[in-house]
């Protein structure tokens, strides 16, 4: 059965966090571009969008605990709720965003001028944060099982549902046979109860409630396209990362700084996930931290061209050498 949408939702309403969108983003749109520090030492400006999810605790800690200012940087943090609007907004809205491969390499084929400048988060088998989820009584056990299902995904095109169409293709199943609707993550149990969908692309907090309320995972699709995989990472504008790599190691120092404040004080970094994403402390405390990885390498987004080809999603060519400028 062919593939299709069912619904839109427009947003990834992640965590029923409120957002100001990219209104906020458009409002300070007329600002320059971050620049070189000054002789007299200040600090470079850098606007950074954000996602309200756990993947980017390490951009929270940097603020909140000092490290961006510690290595000359001044930063602003904006929350977007949507990932997939944000590489047009490089070197426009936003000096770094959040990202994913899919959008990177997506838009790479559109002519933006965008660049991975710093790794985010890995998937490995060792500490997973995707499962897709169905009800125990479902009879789906496996991929196989989902031929003329709907799945449910937080936005269809994007990382996590790419990865379940290749993982669906890997185990001999043709991706076209699903359907998908895209559903906000907040509401993916309730419709899994309900019976309205069949399956849901899931991360935490919400794996941990769903298995404990009696669903099961029949798989992690990110591990089909790579243990570990890339998930998360940065990007910029091209042409400003390649003209101030000085500023994108400052960066990427800040966020290792805050990786190792996530390994040695694991308390206090709940504290700043609770801060950013309204979760209350029981949610926060129970939270399996994803594993960081700050550090990137073109070799992780070839990778994912092989998976976007393989589900019909990437055409032409990519030099994925060029898509990733990044601190020595």
């Amino acid at each position: 059965m062919a593939a299709h949408r069912e619904h839109r939702s427009g947003v990834i309403h992640h965590l029923r966090v409120a957002s100001f969108g990219l209104a906020i983003a458009l409002a300070v749109g007329g600002l320059s571009s971050a620049q070189a520090q000054t002789a007299g030492g200040a600090r470079t400006a850098l606007r950074v969008a954000y996602i309200p999810v756990i993947p980017w605790l390490t951009a929270w800690i940097a603020k909140d605990r000092g490290f961006f200012e510690q290595h000359g940087l001044d930063v602003s943090l904006t929350l977007i709720q949507n990932i997939s609007l944000l590489p047009p907004t490089m070197g426009r809205q936003f000096d770094i965003a959040a990202s994913t491969p899919p959008d990177l390499l997506k838009a790479s084929l559109s002519s933006l001028d965008v660049v991975a400048v710093s790794g985010n988060t890995v998937e490995p088998t060792a500490n997973q944060s995707m499962q897709l989820i169905v009800r125990a009584d479902s009879g789906i056990k496996g991929p196989k099982d989902l031929v003329g299902k709907l799945v449910a995904a937080p936005t269809i095109g994007a990382v996590m549902h790419a990865a379940t169409l290749y993982w669906l293709k890997t185990n001999g199943v043709d991706p076209n046979s699903i359907r998908a609707i895209e559903v906000p993550f907040p509401n993916m149990g309730d419709q899994l109860k309900a019976g309205r969908v069949d399956a849901i692309e899931i991360l935490h907090p919400f794996v941990g409630q769903l298995l404990a309320a009696g669903n099961v995972t029949i798989g992690n699709p990110m591990l089909s396209v790579a243990d570990p995989g890339l998930f998360t990472f940065w990007i910029a504008q091209g042409a400003w990362a390649r003209a101030n790599p000085a500023v994108i190691a400052q960066w990427t120092a800040a966020l290792n700084d805050a990786k190792h404040f996530v390994e040695t004080n694991p308390t206090e970094a709940r504290t700043i996930l609770g801060k950013y994403t309204k979760l209350p402390d029981a949610v926060t405390q129970k939270i399996p931290f994803p594993a960081y990885d700050i550090s990137i390498a073109p070799g992780q987004l070839d990778v994912w061209v092989k998976v976007l080809r393989e589900i019909g999603q990437l055409a032409g060519p990519v030099d994925v050498s060029r898509l990733v400028v990044s601190a020595k």
